[in-house]
């Protein structure tokens, strides 16, 4: 099932004491935040936060709410993530997913033997790699390479990534 909430950045820190707030965009197109009125932020329900202004600091958006007016009032959302409906999600490619829809995943070999589940998603210069969690040992976590030449198959619908992996990958 798909989550209807989608996270589009996590709220790093304040900037100033006019309450702005430092965005860690949890997107490759950071300036997607122009394109929004407004978000929600976790933990505070049914609550639209609309955006004011939008700067940008190195990798950073630096973002005004309305109704955020100084340092105090922007200390307390500091570590929440920024959340906006599916439907004003951007349009991806084909073959492109949501890292929303990724975690949790199960990962099987092309054979059918499930391996782990996939707990996180570095993002790298080159291409994303896949943090899995040991299906034999929940404590051993192993890296495999985002890439067409070990990941054959993400099935969304049934919550699985089928893998082919080289001898030594996951050892």
């Amino acid at each position: 099932m798909e989550k209807k909430l989608l996270k589009v950045g996590k709220i790093v820190n304040t900037q100033g004491i006019k309450g702005e707030l430092r965005v860690y965009p949890l997107t490759d197109y950071k300036e997607r935040f122009e394109e929004l009125e407004w978000v929600y932020i976790e933990g505070i329900d049914n609550q639209k936060f609309h955006i004011e202004n939008i700067k940008y600091k190195n990798n950073l958006a630096i973002l005004k709410f309305e109704n955020i007016d100084n340092i105090n009032q922007a200390e307390e959302y500091k570590g929440k993530y920024l959340l906006i409906d599916r439907e004003y999600a951007r349009k991806l490619p084909e073959d492109t997913y949501f890292i929303v829809d990724l975690i949790g995943v199960e990962i099987h070999t092309m054979q059918g033997e499930k391996i782990g589940v996939l707990d996180n998603i570095i993002q790298s210069g080159g291409n994303d790699i896949y943090e899995i969690i040991s299906v034999k040992d929940d404590r051993k976590k192993f890296l495999i390479p985002a890439v067409a030449e070990f990941v054959k198959k993400v099935d969304i619908k049934n919550k699985r990534i089928y893998v082919d992996l080289i001898e030594g990958l996951i050892e």
